[in-house]
C-alpha cells in the first residue's frame, strides 16, 4: 500500500471515527440535522456504530486489504445515503458535509488497499 493510500485511510478513520463518536455523545452539530432530516431517533446509535466500524475497518485495511477495501465500500455507501437524506430533505447547503467526510475513504479505496 502506498504512503499516500496509508494517509488518506488514517485521514478518514479520523473523521468517520470523530464523526461516529459525535454521534455517540449527542454533539448538537450532528443530532440538530438528523433531527431537521427527520432521522429516527432510534437510528442514531446504529448509523454511529457504521461509522465506527468503518473507521476500525479503514484502520484494518492497513493490515488485511480486505478489511480496507470492505471499510471504505461501506462509508461511500454511508455518505451517498447520507446525501441522499440530505437532498431529499432540501437542504442543499448541507450537501457538501457528507461528500467531504467519504471523500478519503474513497481516495484510499481508489489508491488501492493491497500488500
Amino acid at each position: 500500500m502506498s504512503t499516500t493510500a496509508v494517509v488518506f485511510a488514517l485521514i478518514g478513520a479520523v473523521m468517520v471515527g470523530f464523526s461516529a463518536v459525535s454521534v455517540f455523545l449527542g454533539a448538537a452539530w450532528v443530532v440538530e440535522p438528523l433531527t431537521e432530516y427527520e432521522v429516527p431517533r432510534s437510528w442514531w446509535t446504529w448509523l454511529g456504530v457504521a461509522k465506527a466500524a468503518g473507521a476500525a475497518g479503514l484502520v484494518a485495511g492497513l493490515f488485511v486489504p480486505a478489511a480496507g477495501i470492505a471499510a471504505a465500500v461501506g462509508i461511500a455507501l454511508y455518505f451517498a445515503g447520507a446525501v441522499i437524506t440530505v437532498l431529499r430533505a432540501k437542504s442543499y447547503a448541507h450537501v457538501a458535509f457528507p461528500v467531504i467526510y467519504a471523500a478519503p475513504a474513497v481516495v484510499a479505496l481508489a489508491l488501492g488497499f493491497h500488500g
